[in-house]
């Protein structure tokens, strides 16, 4: 099965930015609502925001007002911008196609995820 891939990454400190990138082969983000998902290390994973494929966006109460989805179908990636940065949002970030009826299941299998790591 294709996976999605997530990029961007990185170490910050708190109060920095970040822009997450997820991309896959065919047309699975132009054709899917797109989730970015995280994962602190000994947590289970979480929802983070949710974009679809002609609605609005979703985001969860913890990163409201401080992250941005979008998407750009044309070149088949969906960002995660993420501003305010806190150390609490250290963790690994994963991108994936949301069951319509509960966001914080996903439908395809997990990629590798992409390290956001935010020091005090």
């Amino acid at each position: 099965q294709v996976q999605l891939v997530e990029s961007g990454g990185g170490l910050v400190q708190a109060g920095g930015s970040l822009r997450l990138s997820c991309t896959a082969s065919g047309s699975i983000v132009s054709g899917n609502s797109i989730a970015w998902y995280r994962q602190p290390i000994g947590k289970q994973r979480e929802f983070v925001a949710r974009i679809g494929r002609y609605d609005g966006a979703n985001y969860a109460d913890s990163v409201i007002n401080r992250f941005t989805i979008s998407r750009d179908n044309a070149k088949e990636v969906v960002f995660l911008q993420m501003s305010s940065l806190k150390p609490e949002d250290t963790g690994v970030y994963y991108c994936n196609v949301p069951r319509s009826t509960n966001w914080n299941q996903a439908l395809r299998s997990w990629g590798q995820g992409t390290q956001v790591t935010v020091s005090s």
